[in-house]
């Protein structure tokens, strides 16, 4: 579970971002009320079935080229003013197009457009559900919450719906957001 550290607004956003510089072998996300939670690191397990996730939704984003996919150590300021890493996210160009290039080095000021997240040993299921729902809130379109453990798959949409599917052997579709993208989630895991 992670551990959260109050701070209140002790730090600036750009102090947040070189605190996490200075510690970079640890991993921080921060709430909207600027406390630090500090994240374990994912087991081999997770980060691999991360990566995989990650490379089915790069492949199609490089065929169709709608917008820019990012790993698990990406940070976004969120409009709320939390710092977020999703697994996997991912946001359209023409919205990355409008932050600038300094914004891009530290932790951008945009609510990624779709995010994954995986649930790993060290996760509590109603934390993961009160990001999920935190994302939504500031403009994720469509996120996947897959819980592994509970062999669940949490699909959330923009417009506040949440499907719930009872087994990991689906097929998850991109909707609207990720037009043509589908991931055979039964066939990532082994």
């Amino acid at each position: 579970m992670p551990v959260t550290l109050k701070m209140g607004d002790l730090m600036s956003e750009e102090e947040f971002f070189q605190f996490c510089q200075m510690n970079d072998t640890l991993e921080f996300e921060r709430d909207s009320q600027g406390n630090i939670i500090l994240m374990s690191p994912t087991g081999s397990f997770t980060g691999e079935f991360n990566s995989r996730i990650l490379i089915e939704l790069g492949i199609w984003n490089k065929e169709n080229y709608l917008g820019t996919t990012f790993d698990s150590s990406t940070g976004f300021t969120l409009p709320n003013g939390a710092v977020r890493s999703p697994d996997v996210s991912w946001v359209k160009s023409e919205k990355w197009k409008l932050i600038t290039e300094n914004q891009k080095e530290g932790f951008a000021p945009i609510c990624p457009d779709f995010i994954v997240e995986i649930r790993s040993k060290s996760d509590g299921l109603k934390y993961l559900q009160n990001k999920m729902e935190e994302y939504i809130s500031n403009g994720t379109q469509l996120g996947w919450l897959i819980d592994r453990f509970e062999e669940k798959v949490y699909v959330y949409r923009a417009n506040g719906e949440i499907i719930i599917h009872d087994t990991l052997n689906v097929k998850l579709s991109g909707e609207t957001t990720l037009p043509g993208f589908i991931l055979d989630l039964g066939s990532l895991i082994k």
